[in-house]
């Protein structure tokens, strides 16, 4: 056995995500796809967010998941999810590029610690988290009109998840999303987050994260009425109520003192909420 195969971290399950997976109102046709897609970036993404592992295994880890992706490499372990991916890539023609994105935006998380300002952030969540999105319109045939407006929920969704774990990510991995001249505007710095509860200037700092995550979440808004197939319309429509519900929880609660997520009552009400959507602007 290759000496690095025990260093791939425990992949995570679809219950620690903010939004389903292979849900049931995607094909069933489409749901080992996806769960493949899935299963392929969120073991490249324990990779990244490991605490156990060192920065340069790490990038030998991802390369060799990047290899396996364009169909180079051996097969073992560690490249098992990327190529049931290419595999799943090849059956439905759909591009591996989103996942090897995906894989881009890991591989900066092992040397990028911060973010200097909301522009970067931006634009690591276009590698970080839109290509999801995208790979779920191209996989149900919807073009591209969609897809400006699935960037934003993504990344809406990448950004909520990062104040979900901001004090998490800071003191287990010293990883910080949240844009440093957002935080010099309040004269703190990442050390705010080493707390156990929100100062009142770090307080003003996740809110204004919040505003501008709003803003992609109304721009959002208008994506399901562009999705033609009506599964993932509704699915997509679900998501919008979730970053929507979440993102006035992290204003009402402390992502510092606590862990700020949503209930499975909550859950099943953006559910709800989500397909009555679909289904009234379809």
């Amino acid at each position: 056995m290759n000496s690095t195969q025990s260093l791939n971290p425990p992949t995570k399950t679809r219950n620690d995500e903010n939004f389903p997976v292979a849900s049931w109102l995607i094909p069933a046709r489409l749901r080992t796809h996806v769960h493949d897609f899935y299963l392929c970036v969120r073991a490249a993404d324990d990779i990244a967010d490991s605490a156990e592992i060192v920065p340069e295994q790490k990038a030998a880890l991802l390369k060799r998941m990047d290899e396996a992706l364009q169909g180079i490499g051996e097969s073992d372990d560690i490249t098992l999810h990327a190529l049931r991916h290419r595999h799943s890539a090849e059956e439905t023609d759909i591009t591996v590029e989103h996942a090897r994105h995906l894989l881009q935006a890991f591989m900066m998380d092992v040397t990028k610690q911060r973010y200097r300002n909301w522009s970067e952030l931006l634009n690591y969540c276009l590698f970080s988290a839109a290509p999801v999105g995208r790979y779920l319109v191209d996989l149900h045939g919807c073009g591209e009109e969609p897809k400006k407006a699935t960037d934003a929920l993504c990344i809406a969704l990448q950004i909520l998840n990062h104040l979900q774990d901001c004090k998490n990510d800071y003191l287990e991995i010293d990883r910080v999303y949240i844009p440093e001249d957002m935080l010099k505007a309040q004269q703190i710095d990442v050390t705010a987050l080493n707390a156990s509860h929100s100062s009142k200037e770090l307080r003003s700092v996740l809110d204004a994260v919040l505003d501008r995550t709003d803003e992609l979440i109304v721009h959002a808004r208008h994506g399901p009425s562009l999705i033609n197939h009506r599964g993932l319309r509704l699915e997509t429509s679900v998501i919008v109520a979730i970053a929507e519900k979440l993102s006035k929880k992290l204003r009402a609660h402390d992502p510092v003192a606590e862990r700020v997520e949503l209930t499975k009552l909550e859950n099943v009400l953006c559910a709800l909420k989500g397909i009555w959507r679909g289904l009234v602007n379809s």
